[in-house]
């Protein structure tokens, strides 16, 4: 067995030593592995161990992420920050890399700060994403949601398989609008996750849906949320889908909502492949993406008066700024909301009608 040179058995233990440290505050082991591979590239690219890196090499690293490899501000900034935690726990004299550094390689070499706020992206934006994602309108929603149903009665008249299919996916896009969904959120969903609501009795199974894969912090696991039904043809289109269609692919043992003809639950890419048929088909937008549906939720919620507070819980927002970019109302709700806005300043009524 060949002993490693001590620059880099320290260099490993320095990486199992923050590997522990982080399985200590409860992060996920793909989390925890994504960073460790995230620094041995960054130690690649500096040819250095991290007693020699400076911050010299964080300003080369950060240029070449953004000229050659053409990345997103906010995964520049992951990275920087994946560094910075790193670094941290390096030159804290608690863990004693500096002094082990000291005493293996000389009293002039240990780790020093290298990552600061002049060579690291600042956060100024509550968003980031491409500036063209919008939701539909709810004329564009209607023509895509009405298409989707077209496609079962088409595949039922020319008597070919995928009528079952069609029918899946057409609810499950009903589920994306209706319920306020992520896309892998919908995809995650099992049968038993929709349940009653005593304040909603009307919907029966299905006043509520426990979202048991929603988007997870940095490192941590899912988070769990529990969303109210609110639309009521959403709501008879997917027990529609349990009683009537769901038993015909069968799969009476599979737990899953969303079920393929061959018995597994359907994979996000394959929601976004028949979206992107379905969009291409209709001519409708490109910067339309199933995650539209979400934006649609949240902007047709808040058109129709719905409290906003409300809202935020049901899209497991923390942060109200969040739901905020979500939210892309109307013209007419605009307008509306303009005159409602001057009606005290001109003298009438909150209906119209002139004060008294």
């Amino acid at each position: 067995m060949v002993a490693l040179h001590p620059e880099d058995a320290m260099f490993e233990a320095m990486l199992r030593g923050w590997r522990a440290q982080q399985a200590a505050r409860g992060l996920r082991e793909d989390a925890v592995g994504a960073r460790e591979r995230l620094m041995r590239r960054f130690g690649e690219f500096t040819n250095e161990y991290p007693w020699n890196w400076e911050p010299s090499h964080v300003d080369e690293w950060s240029l070449s992420l953004t000229a050659e490899q053409h990345l997103a501000p906010s995964t520049i900034r992951t990275y920087q920050c994946s560094l910075r935690l790193f670094n941290d726990y390096l030159c804290d004299s608690r863990y004693g890399w500096v002094a082990a550094c000291r005493r293996e390689f000389g009293p002039q070499t240990h780790p020093v700060p290298i990552v600061h706020e002049w060579n690291t992206i600042p956060h100024l934006n509550d968003y980031e994403g491409d500036p063209e994602a919008r939701p539909f309108t709810r004329e564009e929603l209607q023509r895509f949601l009405d298409y989707a149903d077209e496609q079962v009665e088409r595949a039922v008249r020319a008597k070919r398989k995928g009528a079952l299919a069609a029918y899946r996916d057409a609810t499950l896009f009903k589920v994306l609008y209706g319920w306020g969904l992520r896309r892998t959120e919908a995809s995650k969903l099992d049968v038993v996750d929709f349940g009653r609501n005593p304040a909603a009795p009307e919907f029966g199974r299905f006043g509520t849906l426990n979202v048991r894969y929603g988007k997870a912090k940095r490192g941590q696991p899912p988070r769990r949320r529990n969303v109210a039904s609110v639309m009521g043809w959403a709501v008879d289109a997917v027990a529609d889908y349990v009683e009537n269609i769901r038993p015909r692919f069968d799969c009476a043992e599979h737990a899953a909502l969303w079920v393929t003809e061959r018995g597994g639950r359907i994979k996000p890419a394959e929601i976004n492949a028949r979206f992107v048929a379905y969009r291409d088909a209709l001519k409708l937008p490109r910067a339309l993406v199933p995650h539209s549906m979400r934006h649609s939720y949240v902007s047709h919620l808040t058109e129709d008066g719905v409290d906003r507070r409300f809202i935020q819980c049901q899209v497991g927002h923390e942060v109200d700024s969040s739901t905020a970019v979500y939210t892309h109302v109307s013209s007419d709700f605009m307008n509306t909301a303009l005159r409602r806005a001057l009606a005290p300043a001109l003298g009438h009524g909150p209906a119209g009608q002139e004060g008294r």
